[in-house]
């Protein structure tokens, strides 16, 4: 069961992860007409068709991770605690600190994103954006570094 809810509490990051991916290029480095590259149209998504998704997918993560957290609270950290893996110990910590902050902009990221798009809000939808993929990043990173160090499993 574990091992089902983090196999999809990652792909719900990815997924996360991508469409913020997207959306912050989108507003902070916009295509510009002729591009033909791959690059191009990664940046020429229209930004605002994935803030729904993004406040769902963000939900869902979090509510997934705060299932899976009793698991590391017992299993990981006492390791880390245990072998003096204190810096490892202390990103995740950050982590969690950084995602109730992202959970906490959520209204707000909803809010400057939601259609029609005001025009006087552009670069506070660009602050919160913005804010909200590195948090995203770090917290994705993060993640797969703790795993790594400690691995799966019993």
């Amino acid at each position: 069961m574990i091992t089902t809810l983090l196999i999809f509490h990652g792909l719900c990051a990815v997924f996360m992860l991508g469409a913020l991916t997207h959306q912050g290029l989108s507003v902070w480095w916009p295509a510009t007409a002729g591009g033909r590259t791959v690059f191009h149209s990664f940046r020429a998504v229209r930004g605002a068709s994935y803030a729904n998704t993004v406040v769902v997918l963000y939900v869902v993560t979090v509510l997934l991770g705060s299932i899976l957290y009793p698991t590391y609270r017992i299993g990981v950290r006492s390791f880390f605690e245990d072998l003096r893996l204190s810096a490892a110990n202390g990103v995740f910590e950050l982590k969690e600190h950084f995602v109730s902050i992202g959970l906490g902009l959520l209204p707000a990221y909803w809010y400057f994103w939601r259609q029609p798009l005001a025009a006087e809000m552009a670069m506070a939808r660009k602050a919160v954006t913005a804010l909200l993929a590195f948090i995203v990043w770090y917290a994705f990173i993060v993640g797969h570094v703790v795993s790594s160090i400690r691995g799966f499993g019993p």
